[in-house]
């Protein structure tokens, strides 16, 4: 990965100027390329990583693993497309192993996302089975620690 994408990749606020300052290049060389990523929807967007344990939010999130019969003139492509309109649906992505699609889904209670995966998502056509499971507490997240590590406050024994 070009080394611009990394910088931005691990902080998207990093000024312009530093980020030239780091590559060697100018602000406007830095600039364009950036522009130019986006155009090309290389980079797709820029967000914030919250730490949800510590937000009171009122959502819960599953991931469902999902087995799909492929689709003639569309492999995978057209279901998981299909699955991915749904606005219950974060993340979805295609995989190998027991499972076909796994997917990130978030509702305000588990009664909603229950309703998701038997209303709309188990009865698609080509939707073959489905495995919920909720998230409980998030320690890592794209990289991030979302729960710093304390200090040891035992005394040090010696001998």
């Amino acid at each position: 990965m070009d080394e611009l994408l990394k910088i931005l990749a691990s902080n998207a606020l990093e000024s312009r100027e530093t980020i030239a300052r780091m590559l060697n290049l100018s602000v406007e060389e830095v600039q364009a390329r950036i522009a130019e990523y986006e155009r090309a929807g290389i980079i797709r967007g820029y967000q914030a990583i919250l730490n949800e344990d510590q937000l009171d939010l009122d959502k819960v999130t599953a991931v469902i693993e999902v087995k799909v019969t492929p689709q003639r003139e569309g492999g995978f492509d057209r279901i998981a497309e299909r699955i991915s309109r749904f606005p219950e649906v974060r993340s979805a992505y295609l995989m190998s192993g027991a499972y076909d699609l796994l997917l990130f889904v978030e509702g305000r209670n588990l009664r909603e996302v229950a309703a998701f995966v038997s209303e709309k998502l188990a009865p698609l056509e080509g939707v073959l089975s489905t495995a919920t499971h909720f998230m409980l507490k998030t320690y890592k997240r794209l990289g991030v620690l979302m729960h710093p590590e304390t200090p040891d406050e035992r005394l040090a024994v010696s001998p």
